[in-house]
């Protein structure tokens, strides 16, 4: 096997990871998504192992990782806090971060708070800086109440209902709608390895998908303040802050052309699904615009160019794991930019 699977105590929980490449070689960590783990990016460990040293740890209530709660008022830094931890104890003190989707927004968060270790950042399909939901316009103006439209009540049901009674039928169908783009479809072996690992997403009070609170406008619910998904309320989290890191390490934001989780017209916004006619009641574009993801990750990375630093936008064929279903070109990018 290329790859090894440990636990390690940190000084905030217990954290398991996958650890593959060769010692010595160039620092890769490798930060997986919502509604996954770090199973998901044991191909593209396999493809660098003879270029990089390579962990991916799995997130708290995720994988084999301790299922502690979140607080979600801290926005994406309970997280982060445990990525800290575990390099720490890993005593890496300088490597490229990769984050996807969810991960994106850790490692914003990360690099934030710890600039100084990183050499690289990559933005795979990642979160946009000003959450998830509940925003609009490029500079990530939020609706009112704060949180509206965002958290916790805008997991699928279907999603949290599989994840209880173990429906595999289910994730794979999203595994192949939204994690890769149709008609792609990812080896058998490894399609029943994802949806093993997405099944070991826990559910519960603190973890996903996380509480919510009554809203008197559409659609009627705004974040709660505690489990994965109101990390990315844009009542908690906002990482704009990223455009003002003191390190200005060079920038990779990569995605896929036909990814519909992480759009300008995201198929998991509610606004847009409003628009679209498929949630009832929608009050209209004018009072709940639906959120431009893209063009807000563009507007704050365009502040880090102003501000010093250096990013470059990469679009290739590909859903919204592009690392998945085009892992050629992924792997060429990838390697170009850290060379």
């Amino acid at each position: 096997m290329f790859y090894e699977m440990h636990k390690i105590a940190t000084d905030r929980i217990e954290t398991a990871y996958y650890h593959a490449g060769k010692a010595g070689a160039p620092k890769l960590l490798l930060l997986h998504g919502n509604a996954s783990s770090a199973k998901f990016f044991l191909p593209l460990m396999k493809r660098l192992e003879d270029r990089y040293e390579m962990l991916a740890p799995d997130f708290r209530c995720f994988g084999d990782t301790e299922a502690k709660p979140i607080d979600a008022t801290r926005g994406m830094r309970d997280f982060s806090d445990d990525v800290d931890a575990f390099v720490k104890a890993m005593q890496w003190d300088s490597f490229a971060l990769l984050g996807w989707s969810m991960g994106g927004g850790v490692a914003m968060q990360y690099a934030i708070d710890h600039s100084e270790k990183l050499t690289h950042l990559i933005l795979e399909a990642p979160l946009s800086p000003f959450g998830f939901g509940g925003t609009y316009d490029e500079d990530g103006k939020k609706l009112t109440p704060a949180g509206l439209a965002s958290g916790g009540g805008c997991a699928n049901p279907q999603l949290i209902d599989a994840l209880v009674s173990g429906g595999r039928a289910f994730i794979a169908q999203t595994i192949d709608g939204v994690y890769v783009a149709p008609p792609y479809q990812i080896a058998p072996e490894l399609k029943e390895m994802y949806i093993d690992s997405v099944l070991q997403t826990r559910v519960g009070e603190g973890m996903y998908p996380g509480d919510k609170q009554v809203a008197a406008v559409w659609p009627f619910f705004s974040s709660g303040t505690a489990g994965v998904n109101n990390t990315m309320s844009p009542a908690y989290c906002d990482l704009s802050g990223l455009a003002d890191i003191s390190n200005k390490v060079p920038v990779l934001w990569i995605r896929g052309d036909k990814d519909i989780m992480v759009a300008d017209t995201s198929m998991m916004d509610l606004a847009h699904l409003g628009a679209l006619g498929m949630v009832p009641g929608f009050p209209g574009a004018a009072l709940c615009p639906p959120q431009p993801m893209l063009k807000q990750t563009r507007y704050v990375l365009e502040r880090y160019r102003e501000n010093g630093g250096s990013y470059e936008e990469v679009v290739i064929a590909g859903g919204h794991g592009c690392m998945l279903d085009n892992e050629d070109a992924f792997t060429e990018e990838l390697l170009r930019f850290l060379s």
